[in-house]
């Protein structure tokens, strides 16, 4: 039995306060291992330290060499150094994990989380920046000045709207590769989960209404991939915190807000009005990405969606319907944003791999193209046994789909000219396999060799 379908009956199973207190395992875990460690990164060597001399090579007189070849070409810096592997994981903790405005040194751990995830999946050296900066302007020219030492920069827990002005800017003015994980990398693997779900209702997703519950960064670039795909804009209905967004709610939203305005313009083609269970009724999928729940999406609304409704609720630690009463009320496909039910739709599928492919061909962006090109090579990779209702989406464990999700980002980057470095498919492909093999192997190795030691609980 597959370990999705373990997931399925071991959620029927349980009671709704046996998940709860599954839920705060982790949390209880954390604040325990957290200390021992004292955090997750550290700084290890590349390079052989055969004896004292080789200092000499690494460090000057030696290295003065290599300077001196890069300022001739700073095309250079990506052989003589790690630059092309570097990723700055840039937060100022104004949004973190749903926990809000916490500040840098609180969102530090979730850095250093993500950039143990870059490398264990992805083979990427990232390291954490929290910045102690709240205006745009400033925050922009402070990310901006850090590009000679990186590769790509990944933005994460900003507060909205600034998020939006903020990768905007960045995407416009950087010559390396920026991505907000919170906004692209969540729609990428949402979208890559919607495909599957409407191969296995048999429903052409160019043609669906779909519904997104909630207005914040991830939902709005959901909108956006989404219509990249192929979906009309009036075909999708978003609602907040004040009900659906239409055309009669422009005057009460502030000029700020200048998404949810364009959002008001240019979906809704029916000008539906009203709140979730209106946006709901008709929809043949919802993506909810909204408060936890369990209450905020009702049963009987899912009984006035479409025949075979796909529900996407995917708020943390508590989906807004638990996936059994959605089921019950007659949903096709069930998704969430947790581990222990079937069909989580989790970040760790897609940046990992997206950074990984455009890394290797050095390309100076990530284009909503490119995410559409790695959601396709997810949803193609899972569904390559035929479309399993509990199995959407690959898992973090199936170790292929992040090398073919590099190779089909950095093939996206080839064709739009995005890339510096010309590589074929299988290049990156077996780039990606060994850079990622190395890191897993060196973690294992260290493991074994009580350098990381063993937690005893």
């Amino acid at each position: 039995m597959s370990a999705d379908k373990n997931n399925q009956n071991k959620e029927k199973k349980m009671t709704e306060e046996e998940l709860l207190a599954q839920a705060e395992e982790p949390a209880e875990k954390a604040l325990e291992m957290h200390p021992f460690y004292q955090g997750k990164l550290e700084v290890s060597l590349k390079a052989p330290v055969r004896n004292y001399d080789d200092f000499a090579i690494w460090y000057t007189p030696g290295v003065a060499a290599s300077c001196r070849k890069i300022a001739e070409n700073t095309e250079e810096v990506y052989r003589q150094t790690n630059r092309g592997n570097m990723v700055a994981v840039v937060t100022n903790g104004t949004r973190v994990l749903g926990l809000g405005d916490i500040g840098p040194e609180a969102a530090l751990p979730v850095m250093e989380g993500k950039s143990l995830l870059f490398k264990y999946l992805g083979g990427v050296d990232a390291y954490p920046i929290c910045l102690d900066i709240r205006d745009t302007e400033e925050f922009v020219s402070t990310v901006k000045a850090l590009q000679p030492s990186l590769g790509g920069i990944n933005l994460e827990d900003i507060s909205n709207p600034e998020c939006f002005r903020i990768l905007e800017r960045l995407r416009e003015e950087c010559d390396i590769p920026v991505f907000h994980d919170d906004q692209q990398g969540t729609a990428c693997v949402t979208i890559a989960g919607l495909i599957n779900a409407f191969r296995y209702v048999d429903k052409d997703i160019r043609q669906a209404q779909i519904a997104l519950i909630g207005a914040g960064a991830a939902n709005v670039a959901t909108l956006r991939l989404l219509t990249a795909y192929g979906v009309p804009a009036g075909n999708i209905i978003m609602s907040d915190s004040s009900g659906i967004l239409h055309e009669g709610r422009l005057d009460n939203i502030e000029e700020k807000y200048r998404e949810k305005r364009r959002i008001c313009r240019e979906t809704n083609a029916e000008n539906i009005t009203g709140d979730i269970p209106d946006a709901l009724a008709g929809s043949d999928a919802v993506v909810a990405l909204a408060a936890p729940g369990p209450d905020l999406i009702q049963p009987e609304w899912i009984q006035n969606m479409a025949e075979d409704p796909i529900i996407f609720a995917c708020a943390n630690p508590i989906p807004e319907i638990w996936p059994w009463e959605a089921r019950k009320a007659g949903a096709a496909v069930v998704a969430t944003g947790r581990s222990d039910f079937a069909n989580q739709v989790n970040n760790s599928l897609g940046f990992p791999a997206i950074f990984r492919g455009v890394l290797d061909v050095h390309a100076d962006s990530i284009s909503d193209e490119m995410c559409i090109a790695a959601a396709e090579e997810l949803a193609d990779f899972a569904a390559e046994d035929g479309v399993d209702p509990d199995k959407i989406l690959p898992t973090m464990e199936e170790k292929e789909v992040y090398y073919r999700v590099a190779a089909a980002t950095a093939e996206q980057a080839i064709k739009e000219g995005r890339a510096r470095r010309e590589k074929t498919r299988e290049e990156v492909y077996e780039s990606a396999r060994q850079k990622i093999e190395r890191a897993q192997k060196q973690t294992q190795t260290l493991m074994d060799a009580k350098v990381i030691p063993e937690f005893e609980q």
